[in-house]
């Protein structure tokens, strides 16, 4: 968390004189983006909004739901916010835009993290080691053929 719960307790207090973003950002030395989403927050759900710091994870129903809901027409975004619960007017932002450009499987989660290896491809350590034979032998049998054709080509070299 940036900022701890003094500031955002006093942001609030800013908030409930009627006092605009900038104004509240300018007088605590916070960016006014971050306390434009404060006052979004606090409109849309109310004042223990700015208290909740921990990271929320939504469905993916409640993600397209939200999103279509959104995009449709049905509802405005802090009324989404406020009907499911949504803290964050971003997070809203990027359904409804990934909800336009892919649909709803858009909004599945994403795989994170380094990928897992792949499975062997064979069945037991002695396939493994037998396929690993035939391929040095295959090596094998190309150098001989390399070697026997640069040695014919030397003796040829060598005849004229």
């Amino acid at each position: 968390m940036r900022y701890g719960m003094d500031a955002r307790a006093e942001a609030l207090r800013y908030f409930e004189m009627g006092l605009a973003d900038k104004l509240v950002g300018r007088l605590l030395g916070i960016p006014h983006e971050t306390v434009r989403k404060w006052l979004y927050a606090y409109r849309a759900l109310g004042k223990e909004a700015l208290f909740v710091t921990k990271h929320k994870t939504y469905s993916h129903d409640l993600k397209v739901e939200v999103a279509r809901a959104v995009v449709e027409g049905r509802m405005s975004k802090p009324e989404a916010m406020a009907a499911y619960g949504v803290k964050g007017k971003t997070q809203i932002n990027e359904w409804c835009r990934l909800y336009r450009e892919g649909g709803a499987d858009a909004l599945l989660p994403k795989a994170r993290g380094r990928p897992r290896k792949r499975e062997r491809p064979f069945a037991s350590r002695e396939e493994e080691l037998e396929a690993r034979v035939q391929e040095l032998e295959l090596e094998n049998e190309i150098l001989k053929r390399f070697n026997a054709l640069a040695e014919e080509i030397e003796q040829r070299r060598r005849i004229r």
